[in-house]
């Protein structure tokens, strides 16, 4: 191997976007790094001969560098042909594998990053396999028992307590060991993955106004105030809990370094309007380094060729940052 770092890039859901944004990455070089990208080489092919896009897939090969429009890949074959714009529940089990084959590469060595393209949790589940999103899956395979969503982007960096709940099961889930896990990991990683000395965290409440209170809901007093309290005790700069309505305004935004909400949409509806298309995803507490792109398989996009592929470049950009800072 090459003293270059390997970055391994997953393509998705094969009847989404992913695999023509992974086609993309031949058009550029990451200093000092390089991309390989896993998925079914026939697709790849009819994708990039559908997009009239000329780029050489080469197998076998990852120890050398390769020419400009050059695209090193790794063939894992699908089940069935696959269509744009046309998910087959069928080819599954292939989109798992990709996970599988580039989480296995990162534990080993062999690569020291990997990027995801948007998976179909949907079609994954009419397969008949439970699945809530990448972030739970990566963790039960290497048996981490939290990690923490991040979406970056706009200037922004926002985590999560909770991720892929109903609504109606969140307040349930916000409990002072999730908070507490999820400070923890969060100032951890923003230490090591970003090199933040002493991370400013500013924190959301759960409820509107922060529960007023009290008289608009409970858990900032009982829950999470608790939690900051003591952590603060540590030396932990965090601020909050703020109204989440209030807290992402300039003047509360400048007093951090990041955000800390307690479901999906309170933080990343703010997240993606400041940066949908151009931010990146990334799953903290990991023995590996992942992230993602930011947003979904936009299957009426696939194979049209109008997909935008900024947010792919960012996530491999970053994931090459990361890999480079000293552990």
């Amino acid at each position: 191997m090459s003293e270059a770092l390997l970055v391994a890039v997953t393509s998705g859901e094969p009847a989404g976007v992913g695999p023509e944004l992974c086609l993309r990455l031949a058009e550029r070089r990451f200093d000092g790094a390089r991309v390989v990208v896993l998925g079914d080489r026939r697709l790849l092919e009819e994708r990039a001969a559908r997009l009239g896009a000329s780029v050489a897939l080469r197998e076998d090969a990852l120890s050398e560098e390769s020419a400009p429009g050059t695209l090193d890949i790794l063939d894992v074959p699908l089940l069935r042909p696959s269509l744009p714009g046309r998910p087959d529940p069928a080819n599954s089990p292939c989109v798992l594998k990709l996970l599988d084959r580039a989480l296995a590469g990162c534990v080993s060595g062999e690569f020291a990053a990997m990027v995801t393209a948007p998976v179909h949790k949907g079609v994954i589940n009419d397969a008949g396999i439970p699945f809530t999103g990448h972030t739970e899956y990566l963790a039960e395979k290497t048996r981490t028992p939290r990690v923490v969503m991040m979406l970056a982007g706009g200037g922004l960096k926002v985590a999560l307590v909770t991720t892929h709940l109903a609504l109606k099961d969140v307040p349930a889930s916000i409990t002072r060991n999730a908070i507490e896990e999820s400070l923890r990991i969060l100032h951890a990683e923003m230490k090591r993955k970003y090199g933040v000395a002493s991370p400013r965290i500013l924190v959301s409440g759960l409820n509107p106004h922060a529960g007023e209170g009290g008289y608009l809901g409970r858990e900032e007093i009982d829950v999470i105030n608790p939690v900051l309290e003591r952590l603060r005790g540590e030396g932990m700069l965090l601020l909050g809990p703020f109204p989440a309505d209030t807290l992402f305004t300039p003047p509360i935004l400048s007093r951090g370094d990041c955000v800390l909400a307690m479901y999906h949409d309170q933080g990343l509806a703010v997240l993606k309007y400041a940066s949908f298309g151009q931010g990146i995803n990334v799953t903290l507490g990991l023995p590996v380094i992942r992230t993602s792109v930011d947003h979904g398989t936009a299957l009426d996009l696939a194979g049209t060729g109008k997909a935008d592929a900024a947010s792919l470049f960012a996530a491999v950009e970053q994931a090459v940052e990361m890999a480079r800072r000293p552990k």
